[in-house]
């Protein structure tokens, strides 16, 4: 066992970062569609020599234009941000763009109607496109998880091996039973005539308190699915993080029989076609 676990940690891979996870250029590309009309409104004050003369025409035109000038900014409508105001009141962000004073202290407060009169930018539609891929970094997290989850999907297609994705314990009455009122989300579920795979996937590139309760955690709901008749809980994990988490990790392999990574899948792979 001992010897395995070794084997399994020199296995662990740097990265599973693919060159799409670095940006979702959909997702940046349809938030920007969405506010185009009104940036492209709000493009009118770029150069603008009377600034206020400019936020009126608009202003008279379609105020919900200004709606979207959080972003401006880097916040998003939904952040629900508060700032104080020039008399130090507490308000919402948004609040800013209630009225032509209120638009006109916001341009002024951020220092952005410089840079629009300064023309610093020219566009406000490719302006947002920066701002919505910088945002988009703040997502690389949960990509994280993701990508991991898309590579064993696509590991068990090409393998020919059926499964489903984010399957909840309630399905099965012996699981509820073992597992008590904490109900469990399942990555993967792989069924075979003779077992049912409960699946747990997960890539760590760096170190943290996270892989201890993870590890923790696994330790504590395996043995319980195991002991049901025709049940099998199996953790592919991966990523060097583990190196600074190893003890745990290795109590861990002690108590789960089936853990895996991403270059020993293949034994999970081929047990299930035996």
């Amino acid at each position: 066992m001992l010897k395995d676990f070794d084997i399994f940690m020199s296995q662990l891979k740097e990265t599973n970062q693919t060159l799409d996870f670095f940006c979702d250029f959909d997702k940046i590309s349809q938030n920007v569609d969405d506010i185009k009309l009104s940036l492209c409104m709000l493009n009118s004050l770029i150069g603008a020599s009377d600034l206020r003369k400019s936020v009126e025409m608009i202003w008279n035109r379609d105020k919900k234009a200004f709606s979207v000038m959080d972003i401006l900014v880097a916040v998003r409508t939904h952040d629900k941000k508060k700032i104080l105001d020039s008399v130090g009141n507490c308000v919402p962000l948004e609040s800013m763009f209630t009225s032509i004073d209120s638009v006109m202290e916001f341009l002024k407060g951020t220092g952005l109607g410089s840079i629009l009169q300064n023309q610093q930018v020219k566009n406000l539609v490719d302006y947002v496109f920066g701002i919505e891929t910088g945002l988009d970094t703040n997502a690389r997290k949960n990509r994280s998880g993701h990508v991991m989850e898309n590579a064993v999907a696509n590991i068990f297609t090409n393998a020919g091996v059926p499964f489903r994705q984010e399957v909840y314990s309630r399905e099965w009455s012996s699981i509820t039973e073992v597992l008590g009122d904490d109900e469990k989300r399942f990555d993967f579920v792989v069924e075979t005539p003779s077992n049912v795979y409960l699946i747990e996937v997960n890539f760590y590139s760096g170190g943290g308190s996270k892989l201890n309760e993870v590890a923790r955690s696994y330790s504590d709901i395996a043995p319980k699915i195991n002991s049901v008749d025709g049940f099998e809980f199996v953790w592919i994990t991966d990523g060097v993080g583990w190196k600074s988490a190893k003890n745990k990790l290795q109590e861990a392999y002690g108590v789960i029989p089936s853990i895996y990574n991403l270059t020993s899948i293949t034994e999970f792979i081929n047990r299930i076609h035996q």
